[in-house]
């Protein structure tokens, strides 16, 4: 249904999308935006020539202005009456640009904006930083394929890419899929070209969700290893254990952040995976660490500050998390520490709405809108009781009747 396009109804809809979809303007016939989530939005507009439909994409939003896209949207349609078709001219004069033409547009316009953007600029040119090694599972796409023209590559090419990386890291071969598949989306958006040839391209290898969580054992070998580690290095991971923080939400910490006093951890929207602010209580043990931590790293603004010079804060710790496993003899991921806290709050009762607010999980439906309650007492007894969960464990001492449940500790 039409509505009438305005700089607040966009901003309501850029907020409010959740799947990808257009709304047309009523003002100007033809004319629209197309909404994605993640806050893409693009001014579109479609009209026929010689009975074909065609579309044109004018601009993203708000670097275009509404009032300029009407106006280019205007003048399309009055072309289309004489029968001239721009977007067939604008798809022509695209013809002759090249992949690296389009990767260079995709990582400036949508990859420089998200978190993992990174790692999109390290599969499509490789890492800047680091000689290519053994180890390394594929050529960077741009080194492949930056020469040819986009419209010249095919669903074979992408078929053969995918299937050599997947010889050594199926995996990894999914991952170059899915970003290969995104990048030629946006070029579709952009009119760089008409149709994607990851088309029906079917992944290397089966995914599983990592359901890794650590047992009590576990969880005793990895914080024994951690004595082995220089202070900053147990603290990081100590930390992520004892709050069931994401890794770099915990990573990028300042000490802005926290207040000392009350026992509070405000992750900032920007830095919250879903981009909402997040107040994390913080329990005695975490206290405890975070106040040792404020006496070790002097003026730094950084709770985990970087010995590098690659950036302010301690960026990733794979190679630690590489000589953790290797202390302990515990196969772990980062990410299962966080599983870990969770799952274990939950099987000793728990409720997992509450653990849901900790992990800061985005909430659907009808409940989700109407329910505003902050939770900050809930989560503090929830964290408060997986602080002394934890310190028993790490003890190896049998938890008492308090610790067994959470409704017995609250």
């Amino acid at each position: 249904m039409p509505q009438t396009l305005t700089d607040r109804t966009l901003r309501h809809l850029i907020a409010t999308t959740t799947s990808r979809r257009d709304v047309w303007d009523s003002l100007v016939s033809g004319f629209g935006v197309r909404l994605s989530p993640g806050g893409h939005c693009a001014f579109v507009t479609r009209y026929r020539v010689h009975g074909r439909l065609r579309r044109l994409t004018i601009g993203p939003y708000p670097r275009v202005s509404l009032a300029d896209a009407r106006q280019r949207a205007r003048d399309a349609l009055r072309e289309a009456q004489g029968g001239t078709d721009i977007a067939a001219q604008k798809i022509e004069a695209r013809q002759a640009e090249t992949f690296a033409g389009l990767a260079a547009e995709y990582i400036n316009f949508h990859a420089s904006k998200k978190r993992s953007g990174r790692e999109d600029v390290r599969i499509l040119r490789g890492s800047p930083h680091k000689k290519r090694t053994g180890k390394t599972p594929h050529v960077p796409i741009v080194t492949r394929w930056g020469a040819r023209k986009v419209k010249e590559v095919t669903r074979r090419d992408v078929r053969e890419l995918v299937d050599e990386i997947g010889l050594r890291a199926p995996i990894m071969a999914n991952r170059v899929l899915a970003l290969v598949r995104k990048v030629f989306n946006f070029g579709i958006d952009r009119d760089w070209l008409e149709v994607n040839p990851c088309h029906r391209v079917k992944r290397a290898a089966p995914e599983r969700q990592r359901d890794r969580v650590l047992n009590e054992e576990e969880i005793r070998l990895v914080w024994k290893a951690l004595d082995a580690e220089s202070l900053l290095i147990a603290n990081l991971f100590r930390l992520r254990l004892l709050t069931a923080q994401r890794g770099g939400e915990v990573h990028g910490a300042s000490w802005s952040e926290f207040d000392l006093t009350s026992g509070w951890w405000t992750i900032p929207a920007e830095r919250s995976k879903n981009r909402l602010a997040h107040r994390v209580p913080l329990s005695p043990p975490a206290l405890r660490l975070l106040k040792e931590r404020r006496a070790t790293v002097g003026d730094s603004p950084w709770v985990f500050p970087s010995s590098r010079k690659t950036g302010p804060h301690i960026a990733h710790a794979q190679k630690a998390i590489e000589r953790i496993v290797a202390a302990s003899g515990v196969d772990f991921q980062g990410h299962d520490l966080r599983r870990t806290a969770a799952s274990l709050m939950v099987g000793a009762g728990v409720p997992r709405l509450v653990v849901s607010k900790i992990l800061n999980h985005v909430e659907t439906g009808v409940t989700a809108v109407y329910d505003r309650h902050s939770y900050d007492r809930e989560k503090r007894d929830a964290l408060d009781f997986w602080g002394r969960r934890l310190v028993a464990i790490v003890a190896n001492k049998r938890p008492t009747g308090r610790l067994l449940r959470f409704s017995a500790a609250s």
